[in-house]
């Protein structure tokens, strides 16, 4: 079958990768034509863009970009009628992948949605947008098939691809070359380079009271070591790109710009503090509309506030300095990797890609 998949980060690009690869197994004419990243790509994956050309944060820098983005999806719609895949897969990124979900369904184009946009948290009326243009659901949070319940939407929970991901590096050595002993305190400010200027050099303002600690930065994939040179004025700061896994392995801390990165460090039981500090009226916007009461992934699953989230003002050199000495301090330690083994039970499992792949083949058999 022809497959045509949408993923618009460097998680999606992960996910929507080791779902190919199941979906080649289960099926050995697979063929597949898609916008996303290198992880894709490796997987056989005709890429017609890459996700750094598509990847905009808040609400100013999408209104900025708007021309761009617009263009973007009237290239996709286009590219999708002149190859006409017998399925449309998206994974996740709503502002761009339900508008090109919408136009697939006019033009009797079967749509499957992986990792559902977060729906929950804000903009919940997009929910009825889903139901008519989205074929199947594929969940992967606990509460996100309850929530689809309230609005009579049958949807599929496969588990979190992230415990499968992780296992895969769990299981091999690790390759991380570093040559000092002292222990490690990761720093992950996020893919985006708007991200990155906000967040790093608040984090990397702490390594002055940690003279017995070595600072590691994990690079992001679309981004260039010159750039992250731009806020480093400490030599004894090193970045790894490609391998935040083995990062996450041998840390003893780390400190988080929220978003998926939050799960993966708790998956690798590493404690950690939560930022997040974006532009003054995109945060202003995004408080008004937010129906949440938490920002990580961790504690919106678990329910409770499990990792410490520093948020816009409180967000600053004093407050992460009092939260990450917590962290390094045995009995918080405890406390935290106690309850992320309750998280990972939550999660549901290993083997959401194969029961993602494996549904997806037997819904398009079936029709």
């Amino acid at each position: 079958m022809n497959y045509y998949i949408i993923a618009g980060e460097a998680s999606g690009d992960l996910h929507a990768s080791n779902l190919m690869k199941e979906l080649k197994v289960l099926d050995a004419k697979a063929d597949f034509r898609c916008w996303g990243g290198d992880l894709m790509q490796a997987q056989g994956g005709h890429l017609v863009k890459h996700y750094r050309e598509l990847a905009f944060m808040g609400f100013t820098e999408v209104l900025m970009n708007l021309r761009t983005i617009l263009n973007n999806i009237d290239i996709c719609k286009k590219d999708i009628i002149a190859h006409k895949p017998d399925v449309l897969i998206l994974v996740d990124y709503p502002g761009f992948n339900l508008r090109v979900a919408e136009f697939a369904k006019a033009n009797g184009i079967k749509v499957f949605y992986y990792i559902s946009p977060q729906i929950w948290a804000w903009k919940q009326s997009r929910v009825h947008k889903i139901k008519k243009v989205v074929d199947r659901m594929f969940v992967i949070l606990p509460f996100e098939q309850e929530f689809y319940k309230r609005f009579d939407y049958d949807v599929d929970f496969v588990g979190h691809p992230l415990l499968d991901a992780i296992a895969q590096y769990s299981n091999q050595s690790n390759t991380l070359a570093i040559t000092s002993d002292k222990p490690i305190i990761a720093l992950l400010p996020g893919s985006r380079k708007q991200e990155i200027a906000t967040m790093l050099p608040l984090m990397l303002s702490l390594k002055k009271h940690y003279s017995n600690y070595q600072f590691i930065i994990a690079g992001a994939p679309s981004q260039s070591k010159e750039y992250y040179s731009t806020f480093i004025n400490d030599a004894d700061v090193k970045i790894v790109f490609n391998q935040t896994y083995q990062l996450l392995q041998k840390a003893e801390a780390a400190l988080v710009t929220s978003g998926t990165a939050t799960l993966e460090t708790a998956l690798f039981k590493v404690p950690e503090v939560v930022c997040y500090k974006g532009g003054a009226i995109s945060f202003a916007i995004a408080k008004q509309l937010v129906k949440v009461k938490y920002i990580s992934l961790v504690n919106l699953i678990m329910d409770k506030e499990i990792v410490k989230e520093l948020i816009q003002n409180e967000l600053n050199e004093a407050n992460l300095k009092i939260e990450l000495d917590k962290l390094l301090n045995p009995f918080p330690r405890k406390v935290m990797l106690d309850y992320y083994a309750e998280l990972i039970v939550k999660l549901g499992g290993a083997g959401a890609s194969k029961k993602a792949a494996t549904l997806m083949i037997n819904y398009l058999k079936a029709n």
